[in-house]
């Protein structure tokens, strides 16, 4: 039996954060993600590009489309997306089983082109610089949704950083839930099931 605001028990009875409830793909996504510490250069790309896309739609839509992306872009291979030329762009476009967006396109080519240029000017490329910004361990757990920001002073440094490297399409708020979907911070609430303290819970 879930308890405290913003838990609600699962299809086990365990408690976890009530957003996780709503649909499967929701429920995996938390259970097995989110909160979770990402690392490599692909996956991180995959969680910027993600979550650029998601900016103004569900993050329910993505999920969905989830594999239907990395068929499109390529697995998320930095190289080779930012390689794809007008055909690609174009292929994209017309591809239905993601978001058809020209800016968000064309914003995931220039940014995997910027990681390559981190690749060269940063000794951890791509993964040293996203977690440079983790702010320090032991912050307090979320008690309710209200607790959980749309961003923070290290959202906003992150969004500079990548910027300045030249990322499109990041701001804050996406960098900050980038940062959630990557692990650097946990923003399960307390008591949920997935938090890393949370007793039998591998991470």
């Amino acid at each position: 039996m879930a308890s405290g605001p913003g838990l609600r028990s699962g299809p086990d009875g365990r408690p976890r954060c009530a957003w996780a409830t709503s649909a499967p793909e929701y429920l995996a996504y938390h259970d097995r993600e989110w909160g979770r510490p990402v690392h490599g250069e692909g996956p991180l790309f995959e969680r910027i590009t993600l979550e650029a896309f998601q900016s103004g739609l569900s993050w329910l839509t993505i999920l969905r489309k989830r594999e239907a992306f990395r068929a499109a872009f390529a697995g998320f291979d930095p190289e080779r997306v930012a390689g794809f030329g007008p055909d690609d762009v174009q292929r994209l476009l017309a591809d239905p089983g993601i978001v058809r967006n020209r800016a968000k396109v064309l914003a995931a080519v220039t940014n995997a082109g910027a990681v390559l240029r981190i690749r060269e000017q940063v000794p951890g490329g791509l993964d040293e610089l996203v977690w440079s910004f983790a702010p320090p361990s032991g912050r307090p757990a979320p008690e309710r949704p209200g607790d959980v920001p749309a961003s923070t002073a290290q959202s906003v440094a992150l969004a500079k950083a990548l910027k300045r490297n030249g990322f499109v399409f990041v701001g804050p708020t996406t960098a900050y839930a980038t940062m959630q979907a990557c692990g650097l911070v946990d923003d399960h609430l307390s008591g949920c099931l997935a938090r890393a303290t949370a007793p039998g819970v591998p991470r």
